[in-house]
C-alpha cells in the first residue's frame, strides 16, 4: 500500500516538474483581454503561445506576438509585428506605410485614424500594432514604443478556446508575400 501511494506521489511530482518545464520554456496559454486585436482575435479567447521560436529566429512581419508591457512587465500584451529593425513606419491618411510603401491590410478593423511617424525601428526591437488600430495601445504610443526583443514572450500559434473558434493563427497573405 505504501509503495502504491509513493508511486502516485512520484508520478504527480514528475507531472508537475514536466508541466513547469513546458510552461517556462516551450509553450504557454494566453487569455486575450480587450478588443485591440479584433477582428483577428477576440476578448476571452485562449491561445497557445510558442516560447521557443524566437530563440531560433527573430520575429517576422505579420506574426502575432505576446510581450511584456514595457511600462509594467508583469502585464502581457498581444499585437501584430509590423516593423522590423531598420524599417521606416508611418501612418498617414488612414494608411500604413512600411519603408514608403502603402500596405494593403484586409485583416484590420476599419481605417486607421491619426497620423504617425515616420519612425525608424531601432535595432533589437520590433514595431507592433493592434489589428483594431483605433482601439489599441501599441508602438505608436510612448508607453509601448518599439518593443525590445527580450520582452517578447512568444508567438501566438492557435486559438483553442472557445471550441467554436478553434483556429491556427496565420500571417495575412499580403504580409507573407511582401518583400520590404
Amino acid at each position: 500500500m505504501k509503495s502504491e501511494v509513493r508511486e502516485y506521489i512520484e508520478a504527480f511530482g514528475v507531472a508537475v516538474v514536466l508541466a513547469l518545464f513546458i510552461i517556462t520554456f516551450i509553450a504557454q496559454s494566453f487569455l486575450v483581454q480587450g478588443a485591440s486585436m479584433e477582428p483577428s482575435l477576440h476578448n476571452g479567447q485562449r491561445l497557445l503561445v510558442d516560447k521557443i521560436v524566437y530563440r531560433i529566429r527573430p520575429p517576422q512581419r505579420g506574426e502575432i506576438v505576446v510581450f511584456r508591457y514595457p511600462a509594467d512587465p508583469r502585464r502581457r500584451f498581444i499585437k501584430r509585428v509590423m516593423g522590423l529593425p531598420g524599417d521606416q513606419i508611418e501612418v498617414r491618411r488612414h494608411k500604413l506605410y512600411i519603408n514608403g510603401v502603402a500596405v494593403e491590410e484586409s485583416y484590420i478593423n476599419g481605417p486607421t485614424y491619426g497620423d504617425f511617424g515616420p519612425f525608424i525601428v531601432p535595432e533589437n526591437t520590433v514595431f507592433v500594432l493592434g489589428d483594431n488600430r483605433n482601439n489599441s495601445d501599441d508602438s505608436r504610443f510612448s508607453d509601448v514604443g518599439a518593443v525590445p526583443l527580450e520582452l517578447i514572450v512568444g508567438r501566438a500559434l492557435f486559438v483553442y478556446w472557445p471550441p467554436s473558434r478553434i483556429s491556427v493563427i496565420r500571417i495575412p497573405e499580403e504580409l507573407r508575400t511582401e518583400s520590404r
